[in-house]
C-alpha cells in the first residue's frame, strides 16, 4: 500500500467513542475519558502510515479485519486497498461476534 492510507470511522465506532466519553463523565472523571479518547485517536492516526500494523482479529482470522489493542480497548478496523475504516472500539476483554 504505497502512500498514506485514508482513515474513516463507521457510525458504530463513533457511537462507541461517545459511549466511552459519557461513561467516564458519569464516573466523575471526564479528564480520564478525554485522555483515553486522544490516545485512541493517536493510535488510529498511525494507521495512515502503517495500515497493516494491527493484528488480525483472532475471533475471525480474516486478514482484512484487524485490531490495535490499547488497553483497556480494542480498536477494530477493516483494511481496504487504500483505506482503513474503524468499525468498533470495545473493551479489551470483550469477544467479538458475527451478527446473525
Amino acid at each position: 500500500m504505497p502512500g498514506r492510507t485514508r482513515i474513516s470511522f463507521a457510525v458504530s465506532a463513533v457511537a462507541d467513542l461517545e459511549t466511552i466519553r459519557a461513561w467516564y463523565a458519569e464516573q466523575h472523571v471526564p479528564d480520564v475519558g478525554e485522555r483515553l479518547l486522544r490516545e485512541i485517536v493517536a493510535h488510529v492516526e498511525r494507521l495512515a502510515e502503517f495500515p497493516e500494523s494491527g493484528r488480525v482479529v483472532p475471533e475471525f482470522g480474516l486478514v482484512q479485519l484487524r485490531e490495535i489493542v490499547r488497553p483497556p480497548f480494542r480498536i477494530v478496523y477493516r483494511l481496504g486497498e487504500d483505506r482503513v475504516r474503524v468499525v468498533r472500539v470495545w473493551r479489551s476483554e470483550r469477544q467479538l461476534e458475527l451478527p446473525e
